[in-house]
């Protein structure tokens, strides 16, 4: 049995939200509960890390939630999950109510920074690689795409004096992205490094910091964040 709910909901000050990033204030709440087996409390904060997936090889990729996680996020929301082995699951996803005065602004097309460096992209997954690949290809920039961090390292090596910026995932069977960036730095110290990943407890933003990368960015990739990622990565340079 799948059941749909949508309703309006408000968050108080002085009580605990039902997540950590809302804010006080009037939101959507959008339920979507079943009946179904459950989830094991073993792997139920691990669903929305990008790649996480109790599906066998070629049935399921694990990125729809992580997706969707990052979808709402970047809308100022928030998303929970009730679940119990044997007593189904219930997803909430939380949405900023605009109220009924809601005033379309019209706001001028922003003209995306550009440039024309060579930029490595680092994705075990070819989708992703090629779709990375594909948005800095349309900013102008030269772009070498691998799905391999291994593979990565060894371009780097091979390259490295020609390539100006590494974009690299998070979480890569072979090399990490922090393992990758560290051995990029042995090689040459001052290369910039940007880090993106999913929804995962292994790194934040102020983690990636103090390791030394000089951006990172959450998927899914939008163009216009990775292009002023990219942009204030190599000015910096």
């Amino acid at each position: 049995m799948l059941e749909i709910i949508l309703g309006n909901t408000e968050i108080v000050p002085h009580k605990k939200p039902p997540h950590p990033d809302l804010m006080p204030g009037k939101y959507v709440r959008l339920s979507v509960k079943d009946t179904g087996t459950g989830i094991s409390p073993d792997i139920v904060n691990r669903i929305f890390d990008p790649f996480f997936t109790t599906k066998g090889i070629g049935e399921g990729t694990g990125l729809g939630l992580s997706v969707v996680y990052g979808i709402v996020r970047d809308y100022g929301g928030a998303v929970t999950i009730e679940s119990e082995p044997g007593a189904g699951s219930v997803f909430n996803i939380f949405l900023p109510s605009v109220g009924q005065d809601l005033k379309i602004k019209e706001e001028a097309i922003e003209t995306l920074p550009s440039g024309g460096e060579r930029i490595l992209f680092v994705d075990d997954e070819s989708i992703l690689a090629n779709m990375g690949r594909e948005l800095l290809e349309d900013l102008g920039y030269e772009v070498i795409a691998v799905t391999s961090s291994i593979k990565a390292l060894d371009t780097f090596r091979t390259h490295a004096d020609r390539i100006e910026l590494v974009i690299t995932d998070m979480t890569m069977p072979g090399l990490m992205g922090t393992d990758l960036a560290r051995e990029i730095w042995d090689i040459r110290p001052e290369t910039p490094i940007i880090l993106y990943t999913g929804h995962s407890d292994l790194i934040n933003e102020e983690k990636a910091k103090k390791e030394g990368f000089r951006r990172f960015i959450m998927k899914p990739l939008r163009q216009g964040q990775l292009a002023k990622a990219v942009r204030g990565a190599l000015d910096e340079q």
